[in-house]
């Protein structure tokens, strides 16, 4: 762990990672400035950052080579500090965690399931009565992990925060999916797929990677592998690791084969199976139980904003999948359903190729409401195959989607797109479809 008394630190943004960043390296004797570009005023309640921080929002970025370690926040790109000189770290709040983390890590990264399979370990390892926290891109900021009486650190770990990595080693690292997203940021997609890969280059011989035989992408990446590999797949037979077969987690082992009855598991659609899958490899790759660690479904509801069920109203269901901004995620959430679908889509583009959406909507989608900025690029892929209309904001689509919508049939946000054109982030996103949703619930119960 680098020694932090004394030395000068930048942490470059003030969200919720950049915070924790501030008063972990303060806490430790560094002098520490948080700079910010945005202004004060619209940075919100900072009372939680250390007296001891300086604090520089506004104007103009600090000379990065005036400090010894500059802490990035995950939304900063590259081209804000890669020019800085070689005497400066460049380590965001990823790779101080590992370093300072005394329990071994289990880090999931992917295209698309990631936090709702943080979610399914932390439960699995639970309940096998070991102690394990989720962290990360979910949400609760990795460094608050250190010093918490722990087994395990369970974390999520995006594209852009792999980005800021340097010796980060986890004891077991698993890749989801890769399909193609913010290549806005990256370019490319090799270069998002190489950023993606940097979650194994510092694993041992005594690691372990989780890997999905399905995905030809990630398959792939098992050339950068130093230890063991274990497989999950859906589809694909696998040697070692956890398939799936007639309803049942098959476990494949040393120890010989294990059926699990997936009976419990409540959370729609294939992709959500994978994950479980996923899950219940990377808890046998800690020592867990498996037939213990798969009691933990009989709990597990799923998270927000990711294939939400939010009631049935006159006979049509309303499902918030906020969290699908990109195209890959979209398509797996129109396969979930069998029954015709009202589809909402649209935001922000990410410079994703959006064809692959028509295909998957054709076979039961009824009618797709485009809003925000990439409504124009999207009835450009849609409008051959589906009917498409513009909405001028969620709301409005979601009356409208209603009006459109027949008994039995689904009415689906599931965006494909950021958020970022008219909302904060895909929470609020979802938030807005979830009010409108209830306004129009409470406003037909009144008519």
């Amino acid at each position: 762990m680098l020694e932090l008394s004394g030395k000068r630190v930048l942490i470059y943004g003030l969200g919720l990672s950049g915070r924790s960043a501030a008063n972990f390296c303060a806490e430790r004797g560094a002098r520490v400035t948080a700079f910010d570009e945005r202004p004060l005023a619209a940075l919100g309640d900072l009372s939680d950052l250390r007296q001891e921080v300086e604090l520089s929002p506004g104007g103009r970025i600090p000379d990065l080579g005036r400090f010894d370690l500059v802490v990035p926040s995950p939304g900063v790109s590259p081209s804000r500090y890669e020019t800085v000189g070689e005497g400066v770290r460049i380590w965001g709040d990823i790779e101080l965690a590992g370093q300072a983390l005394e329990v071994p890590i289990i880090a999931v990264t992917g295209t698309n399931g990631k936090s709702t399979t943080v979610h399914l370990i932390e439960a699995m390892l639970r309940a096998t009565g070991i102690r394990a926290r989720a962290a990360g891109n979910v949400g609760t900021p990795a460094l608050s992990l250190v010093g918490a009486p722990l087994d395990f650190a369970v974390l999520e770990l995006s594209s852009f925060q792999l980005q800021t990595i340097d010796r980060f080693r986890p004891h077991v690292a698993v890749i989801l999916n890769l399909s193609p997203d913010h290549l806005d940021r990256h370019g490319d997609f090799a270069s998002y797929v190489e950023a993606k890969r940097r979650i194994l280059l510092q694993q041992r011989s005594d690691d372990i990677a989780v890997l999905n035989l399905d995905d030809p992408v990630v398959r792939e990446l098992a050339t950068s592998v130093k230890g063991e590999t274990l497989h999950f797949a859906r589809s694909s037979p696998i040697e070692r690791g956890v398939g799936f077969d007639a309803g049942c987690a098959v476990v494949r082992d040393e120890k010989g084969t294990q059926r699990l009855p997936l009976e419990a598991l409540s959370l729609p659609g294939a992709h959500n199976l994978e994950n479980v899958l996923a899950a219940l490899a990377a808890t046998c790759a800690s020592g867990a139980d498996p037939r213990r660690a798969i009691s933990a479904l009989a709990g597990f509801r799923g998270l927000p904003h990711r294939m939400e069920l939010l009631g049935e109203h006159r006979g049509v269901r309303f499902v918030n999948d906020s969290k699908a901004t990109n195209a890959a995620a979209a398509i797996r959430s129109l396969e979930s359903f069998s029954s015709p679908i009202v589809w909402i889509a649209g935001g922000r583009d990410k410079d994703l190729d959006l064809g692959s959406l028509a295909e998957a909507a054709a076979r039961n989608v009824r009618q797709v409401l485009l809003i925000g900025e990439a409504a124009a690029k999207l009835e450009r892929s849609l409008h051959e195959r589906i009917p498409v209309e513009h909405a001028a904001s969620l709301d409005k689509a979601v009356q409208r989607a209603f009006s459109l919508a027949r008994t039995g049939d689904v009415v689906l946000l599931s965006p494909a797109c950021a958020s970022f054109d008219q909302f904060a982030s895909f929470e609020e996103r979802g938030e807005c479809f979830r009010t409108a949703v209830q306004r129009l619930v409470e406003g037909r119960t009144r008519s």
